[in-house]
């Protein structure tokens, strides 16, 4: 007895699968070669994934939180053996339990979408060696990203107009709301 998708679901392996992480929560269906049916279910939110998948008659469900995922990976896909098939997953510790993001046939916006996925997930952004192994694109200090630093503000620029630098000498006060008003009284000299 086969699985068949349920309403509202997108079926991927058959073709391109292309979510976007704006769109959020996403359901869609993934190839799984230990379910039955070889499919399994996987809705996608901005802070957890849950995974249903139903193997020798026993159902499953695997609800992890995206912290649990080492990061989000741009490779060529297994299947690309013709042309360039590219994907974007979420990697897990556990090979069963990475999910895919995008999968397409030499598609453009690979790079785009790796980003988008890294920043609307949270997670590091990692690629794929030949050997298997992963590394992270960029460096980064915890969840700072590392990188040189800008140049620093020339002080004789067009914009030292627009900053006064004696503003920025002054010593900040109080002001002089609040404080008392000496007055004196007016003298007129009469003759």
């Amino acid at each position: 007895m086969s699985r068949q998708t349920e309403p509202g679901v997108l079926a991927a392996g058959i073709g391109a699968l292309r979510l976007d992480p704006a769109q959020l929560p996403a359901r869609y269906a993934a190839p799984d070669r230990g379910a039955d049916g070889g499919q399994r279910s996987i809705d996608l939110f901005a802070d957890r994934v849950v995974i249903r998948r139903t193997t020798s008659g026993a159902r499953m469900k695997l609800q992890l939180p995206v912290s649990a995922y080492r990061g989000v990976v741009v490779r060529l896909s297994g299947e690309a053996l013709a042309g360039e098939a590219v994907e974007v997953v979420m990697v897990h510790r556990d090979p069963a339990l990475s999910v895919p993001l995008m999968a397409a046939d030499g598609s453009d916006d690979v790079v785009a979408d790796w980003q988008r996925w890294g920043q609307a997930l949270g997670l590091p952004l990692l690629v794929e060696e030949a050997d298997g192994s992963m590394r992270e694109a960029f460096p980064r200090l915890g969840a700072v990203m590392l990188g040189t630093p800008g140049p620093r503000r020339r002080r004789r620029s067009t914009l030292k107009d627009r900053r006064p630098s004696a503003l920025m000498r002054r010593k900040a006060t109080k002001g002089i709301a609040g404080q008392p008003v000496h007055q004196e009284r007016e003298i007129i000299a009469r003759n």
